[in-house]
């Protein structure tokens, strides 16, 4: 009985209300925890305070340090910011770094799995010097053609703007670097369906376009972007190595009557190319016929009349029967292989 009755007084003590007295503050409950302590110091780790701001230069170097990041936010954020950076410089003045420090690190981007990052990647690319762009051709050039190669289809698309800006940029040396005529046009045909024998490695059906595909679109760019690098390559209107073959040169005309002294002096003077020793492959691995060098129009031409001309047409024509955007662009394409004409014989 003893036990009972104390279990009843313990239950009763719940209910029971307290007798509150004046003055006296209310009983605190058993989980309560005093918060009533100020810190007077807030340390943290990896962390500096100064008075002097950082410089645009070391913020520049920041967010090409950042272009890295797991984050595609800041990715496209960080190229946001170079992309202020180079337009807002004063005019003639020089980069905060150098396009050969910039340009490694923008190239990876090309296959960025984000499409925000790579339309902003674009935007800075054409924010710097022309000028500098064509000693980097054979960096940019290996990641466009795996681009124009990738499965995704978006990813296929952003290379291709960008193959755009570049033969418009520096179309010579695309077009004549190590590897930039052959493998590029076998990256075109992987690219639209017009395989040939050697192209099929690349790539063993045709490459879809994706949702976009169906209209059109993409296969127009295509169709535009493939025109202007064959103008570039083959094209009589013309002259990519900047030499003085031109025959309505009054210049030339003039010259002309100090044969062979002018003549000797043509032949042996230095090109103005930024490597113009780069066709003798001293210090690089052998090469093969896709990876050669065709600095000269009649090579890129007679290459060209051997290996693409005959499927290319094929495709072209089959793209002009489908009409419409693609029709258009197709015509230019033809246009551009009707001005070329057939291939000079060599000896």
């Amino acid at each position: 009985m003893g036990s009972s009755q104390k279990r009843k007084r313990e239950k009763q003590k719940d209910f029971q209300k307290p007798k509150l007295k004046v003055g006296k503050a209310k009983a605190k409950p058993a989980n309560f925890t005093d918060t009533s302590f100020k810190a007077k110091a807030i340390v943290l780790n990896q962390q500096s305070l100064s008075t002097n701001a950082p410089s645009s230069s070391s913020q520049f170097s920041h967010h090409l340090s950042l272009l890295s990041a797991k984050s595609d936010t800041q990715r496209k954020e960080s190229l946001a910011h170079l992309t202020t950076s180079v337009l807002s410089r004063p005019v003639d003045s020089a980069l905060p770094q150098p396009v050969s420090t910039i340009i490694p690190k923008l190239v990876p981007l090309l296959l960025d799995a984000s499409n925000n990052v790579r339309a902003q990647l674009l935007k800075f690319l054409k924010t710097l010097p022309a000028a500098d762009i064509d000693a980097h051709a054979t960096q940019l050039l290996p990641y466009i053609r795996a681009g124009m190669t990738h499965l995704a289809a978006d990813i296929r698309l952003s290379a291709v703007e960008v193959l755009g800006w570049l033969v418009d940029t520096a179309g010579s040396e695309v077009v004549s670097c190590a590897g930039g005529w052959i493998k590029t046009l076998n990256c075109f045909l992987s690219l639209l369906g017009w395989h040939t024998a050697e192209s099929a490695k690349w790539s063993a059906n045709r490459s879809s376009f994706g949702k976009a595909g169906s209209q059109g679109r993409p296969m127009v760019r295509a169709l535009q972007v493939l025109a202007e690098f064959l103008r570039v390559g083959i094209g009589k209107e013309e002259d990519l190595d900047g030499d003085v073959n031109n025959n309505n040169d009054p210049e030339r005309s003039v010259s002309s009557h100090y044969f062979p002294l002018d003549s000797s002096v043509r032949q042996n003077v230095i090109s103005n190319r930024p490597t113009p020793y780069a066709y003798l492959n001293l210090f690089g691995q052998p090469r093969d016929a896709e990876g050669e060098m065709y600095e000269s129009r009649d090579d890129r031409l007679r290459v060209f009349a051997d290996q693409f001309r005959s499927v290319v047409e094929r495709g072209v024509e089959n793209a002009r029967k489908e009409g419409g955007e693609v029709g258009r662009a197709s015509a230019t394409v033809f246009k551009v292989l009707r001005d070329a004409g057939p291939a000079t014989a060599t000896t």
